[in-house]
């Protein structure tokens, strides 16, 4: 068995392009266009797997947007991502610099969470050994859902 890829329908392709790219910084390995369907599926990979991704298009998220508007309810019944990154205070307050609320913060130095502009649950998980505790990380209280 070998994972794929996750699908999440999105009702916003742009600001979900800007929060899983330009926020995230995911790329772009693939986007499939069906006029007769009227729907688009972008593949997107997080930088260490862009390589493997390019090729095989996996492991990958595939970001479902149907060209006719639709209400998805709960993302949070989804589930979540989870990504592992390199500095998680970093890598939070890069998400917090761009308007991302960080829902969990990283008080433990090890994982935070964030949510998509569809209310996905997104994990950041520390690479390795977790950080040592920060401020202002440390103080930050929980915001909304996550």
């Amino acid at each position: 068995m070998k994972y794929l890829h996750t699908m999440i329908r999105v009702k916003d392709l742009d600001a979900s392009m800007h929060f899983y790219c330009d926020v995230l910084g995911l790329k772009e390995v693939k986007r499939y266009d069906s006029e007769k369907g009227r729907f688009s599926l972008i593949y997107l990979a997080a930088p260490d797997d862009l390589e493997t991704a390019k090729i095989s298009y996996t492991p990958t998220i595939e970001l479902t947007y149907n060209w006719d508007s639709e209400d998805y309810q709960g993302g949070r019944n989804f589930g979540h991502l989870a990504f592992a990154v390199d500095d998680i205070y970093a890598s939070c307050q890069k998400l917090q610099d761009a308007g991302v609320t960080i829902n969990r913060p990283p008080r433990d130095g090890h994982m935070a969470f964030v949510r998509s502009p569809d209310q996905i649950s997104i994990e950041l998980l520390q690479r390795g050994e977790a950080l040592a505790p920060q401020e202002p990380w440390l103080s930050m209280p929980n915001t909304g859902e996550w």
